[in-house]
């Protein structure tokens, strides 16, 4: 075996989400699951912690005030970055919200691509988060089509439920 690479025929994704909702969406997506090798980065709340499938927990945005914001997002980026080193991941695939904006900004800063899927909770107008990533993502989806005026080079994908 010496000498030999190892040869990474699947596409590893990194799938990330704040808890609850947004979670819940990417784990709709099981035909993706299933066909890539896979992983999730999640707030670390009860109900992620229960989760089977492979994950990473990490902090979230405690909105408290803005000292303790920054310094737990400051936290936060750098779980993020030692796991994205350590799973190197091809594709970062996400619904948002603000936990995957670190997670988005290290797949663009090492080559990798980024699907951002706008929350099915956004009928009529965009989220933070989304018009964020939406200025780099490779792919941009939404689940409405009322969605396409704020995002006119998105693609309609219709709702994931």
């Amino acid at each position: 075996m010496r000498g030999i690479a190892v040869s990474r025929n699947k596409k590893k994704i990194c799938m990330i989400a704040s808890a609850g909702g947004h979670l819940e969406q990417l784990r709709q997506l099981k035909d993706v699951i299933a066909k890539y090798d896979s992983y999730y980065v999640v707030p670390r709340v009860k109900s992620t912690e229960k989760m089977k499938q492979k994950k990473y927990l990490v902090d979230d945005m405690l909105r408290t005030n803005k000292i303790i914001f920054f310094l737990r997002f400051i936290k936060m980026c750098f779980q993020q970055l030692f796991i994205f080193i350590k799973e190197r991941p091809d594709i970062v695939l996400t619904t948002g919200a603000g936990v995957a904006i670190p997670t988005c900004l290290l797949a663009k800063l090492f080559h990798k691509k980024v699907i951002y899927i706008e929350s099915f909770a956004r009928i009529s107008s965009p989220n933070k988060t989304g018009m964020l990533i939406y200025k780099f993502a490779d792919l941009f989806i939404v689940q409405w089509e009322s969605l396409l005026k704020f995002y006119p080079k998105a693609i309609y994908g219709g709702w994931i439920y």
